[in-house]
């Protein structure tokens, strides 16, 4: 994982409604806009706004199924990230790829 990767994944989950929706996709498995606004009281421009950037950072994906499009999270991007991380703190060089 580089550096822009990390830090655009850092900057997606330092925000606390961005990290309290993607705790909740988490926990739940999957999520629509509209079940992640009524659980977190924020309107849905706002949830489509935050959904939008933790998918540009590879945190979550999104699917559509009918009508509706579905959030999850996206496993390996987290383990990578925390794996560079892991790395960074051993004061090892991360790879690129």
């Amino acid at each position: 994982m580089n550096r822009s990767q990390i830090e655009k994944i850092s900057k997606a989950l330092a925000d606390e409604t961005r990290l309290r929706i993607f705790e909740s996709i988490s926990r739940c498995g999957h999520l629509t806009c509209g079940e992640l606004v009524t659980m977190r009281g924020v309107t849905p421009a706002t949830v489509s706004h935050h959904l939008k950037i933790l998918s540009e950072a590879g945190l979550i994906s999104c699917r559509r199924n009918g009508q509706f499009v579905y959030s999850e999270t996206v496993p390996g991007t987290v383990e990578r990230f925390t794996r560079t991380l892991a790395k960074m703190a051993r004061g090892k060089k991360s790879q690129r790829r």
